[in-house]
């Protein structure tokens, strides 16, 4: 008998775990938040998953290719490997709709979360969804788990954490 899936936290990656520097294409400009590897590394810790859902419109727009962003993913793995801390999965949708047109992975579409519970063997709605923007916590609501805006308190739909690392003890405290 296998065990029961587990809910995961979905992490936003540009202005939640990396700094945002806008169409990032150049891995040497990628740069960790404070306190974004810690929170990782203490998910990890915890055996939560930690899983990097994504839009990379810049590769349908043309302003970097398929190979840029991965070059730009390797290079957040190692600088999160040098603090101990890794990420579960990773899932981008690289496209925009005025350009190649609507798709389902594009968030706050279902499909990289879908993909990422197949894959991982994941409850979704055990899950957590923390960034920046509220497009990246509306799956949330979709698939019945619980979101973080990061940044300042606001009065709003979804709770809020300054950082990433604020956002973390608030999940790992709720049990």
């Amino acid at each position: 008998m296998s065990p029961a899936p587990a809910g995961a936290v979905f992490l936003d990656r540009d202005g939640t775990i990396i700094e945002d520097t806008g169409y990032l294409g150049d891995a040497d400009r990628v740069r960790l938040l404070p306190g974004a590897a810690e929170a990782i590394g203490r998910l990890n810790r915890a055996a939560v998953p930690a899983v990097v859902v994504t839009n990379q419109s810049g590769i349908a727009r043309g302003l970097l290719d398929e190979a840029a962003y991965q070059a730009t993913r390797v290079r957040l793995d190692r600088l999160l490997a040098e603090r101990g801390a890794r990420l579960d999965g990773h899932y981008h949708c690289p496209h925009h709709p005025d350009i190649s047109g609507p798709c389902e992975c594009r968030k706050p579409g279902p499909l990289l979360y879908r993909r990422a519970a197949e894959d991982l063997g994941l409850d979704l709605r055990a899950s957590w969804w923390v960034g920046d923007r509220s497009r990246d916590l509306l799956a949330a609501e979709t698939f019945g788990g619980q979101a973080i805006l990061l940044g300042p308190e606001q009065p709003g739909r979804f709770p809020t954490a300054p950082d990433l690392l604020a956002a973390v003890t608030r999940i790992l405290a709720s049990g």
